[in-house]
């Protein structure tokens, strides 16, 4: 019986229509990353709509550092995710129970000490990205309070990520939805109601994220055979964490590299003045709308091929590669066709100060024609690291992404070039990423090394379809 279910799991990656599967994975992901998002953004419209634009740039002043965070828990999350998913495509039941277990162990303690690092150097972190001084109380004040959620943040991601890596991308969006729900209402209790601004916002999100955590560990708890998490078992498996991190750190620091040059662009946003700040978030949470489709399909490709690559589906691991980029392509470029046309309007909903609108449509068409650039980097990597692979990845992202865009930002200050020049970074750093994934995916070697440190050495029936796979481009 046990056999029997968790072949089940994997059967529904591992075989069937590539596009369908696909895409029953990729919808759950996508609406479970819109609601989790909109745990900032229903923050950023209610506090600009009754706290104004001051109490606006104090929470988006802070969005940088918050998404550095955030990006480093989805990386160690990925991780667990990889590892777990290609135990499920091996039928490796110990090593299930080992991954679940050692993946919350992980959520707790690296969620504990991020908060305490993060809560101690806030100030600093404040001064270092230039918060303007008329917001910087309430930016500190809104940055610790969600630091105090970390380590309910954390759980959730690294659990969500094991639910999805057992083939279930339905209930992480279930309880995502709940927890936007009750943060709604209590935004609005807390801001428009109480008059708390920032501080109601943030507390808000806390207990919503909190709420979110705890549906998760309920529902692993609820698992069947290996994957069932039991508390008292809760530990770490040294081979499994070794594993867990070579994967997950990696990734962890690929999203942190995107989040420092990030930090770079955000400070020199902040030298531009509140209405600029204030700009610059609203079209955050436009923008928020691109990434949530983009890495809806960068970790629907990354558990895919995870389980293909354990199942040792090399040529099935390309096609769906192939297929999930055509998907994305599409996708974005239609998101960024209504993000140009109706760009004014959908500002209009975080704020009606005529001269930020302003500024955020300068920012609009600095930006939303070139996503499309990215949409490889996302896909290609996601395929990579799927296999195990992530440092590869890490060092295309240092080199392409954080030293040429910090690089860039750099002069753009000091020549005192406008806010769209500043913009313009991302889309350069995005194409000159684009080319080099390219290039090292097409390589093929990467997926070569990746086999023979698994030990995957098949037999001649399966070198023969190996060889057929690493010849599919």
């Amino acid at each position: 019986m046990e056999r029997s279910q968790e072949r089940a799991v994997s059967n529904g990656i591992t075989e069937g229509v590539i596009w369908k599967q696909l895409l029953l994975f990729f919808f759950p992901i996508l609406l479970g990353s819109f609601f989790q998002q909109m745990y900032n953004t229903v923050d950023t419209i209610i506090v600009g709509r009754y706290a104004g634009t001051l109490a606006l740039a104090a929470v988006g002043a802070t969005s940088s550092f918050s998404n550095l965070l955030f990006g480093f828990f989805v990386g160690l999350a990925s991780g667990a995710t990889v590892i777990l998913a290609q135990f499920c495509g091996a039928e490796n039941k110990k090593g299930i129970h080992d991954a679940v277990h050692t993946g919350m162990a992980l959520a707790a303690l690296g969620g504990l000490a991020i908060t305490v690092i993060g809560i101690a150097f806030a100030p600093a972190i404040m001064r270092l990205i230039n918060v303007p001084d008329n917001i910087f109380d309430d930016a500190l004040l809104y940055l610790r309070i969600f630091l105090s959620g970390m380590i309910a943040s954390m759980v959730y991601n690294i659990g969500a990520g094991i639910l999805r890596a057992l083939g279930d991308s339905k209930r992480p969006l279930y309880f995502l939805i709940i927890g936007c729900i009750i943060n709604v209402a209590l935004d609005l209790l807390f801001v428009a109601v109480f008059n708390l601004g920032v501080l109601g916002a943030a507390v808000a999100t806390v207990l919503s994220q909190i709420i979110s955590a705890a549906m998760v560990v309920v529902c692993l708890m609820r698992g069947r055979d290996s994957s069932r998490l039991m508390l008292s078992q809760i530990r770490i498996a040294r081979n499994i964490l070794a594993d867990i991190l070579k994967i997950g750190v990696p990734a962890g620091m690929q999203s942190v590299m995107y989040a420092v040059s990030n930090l770079i662009i955000q400070s020199a946003i902040n030298s531009f003045g509140s209405d600029s700040v204030a700009a610059w978030t609203a079209m955050g949470r436009m923008d928020g709308i691109i990434w949530l489709v983009m890495g809806a399909f960068g970790t629907a490709i990354t558990t895919f091929v995870g389980q293909n690559f354990g199942a040792q589906r090399y040529d099935r691991m390309r096609r769906s590669c192939r297929v999930c980029m055509g998907m994305a392509v599409g996708a974005i470029s239609v998101l960024s066709i209504l993000i140009c046309v109706f760009g004014r309007q959908l500002l209009g909903l975080f704020t009606p100060d005529p001269t930020v609108l302003d500024i955020g449509q300068q920012i609009i068409w600095a930006i939303s024609p070139f996503y499309i650039t990215y949409v490889a980097v996302e896909i290609l990597s996601g395929t990579i690291r799927g296999t195990g692979d992530s440092v590869v990845p890490v060092v295309i992202t240092a080199l392409c992404t954080c030293l040429f865009r910090i690089i860039y930002v750099s002069l753009c200050k000091y020549f005192r070039l406008t806010i769209q020049y500043v913009a313009y970074s991302y889309a350069i750093t995005w194409t000159m990423s684009t080319v080099v994934f390219a290039i090292y995916y097409l390589r093929g070697n990467w997926l070569r090394k990746r086999i023979n440190i698994m030990g995957y050495m098949p037999e001649n029936r399966k070198q023969s379809k190996l060889e057929k796979a690493l010849n599919i481009i």
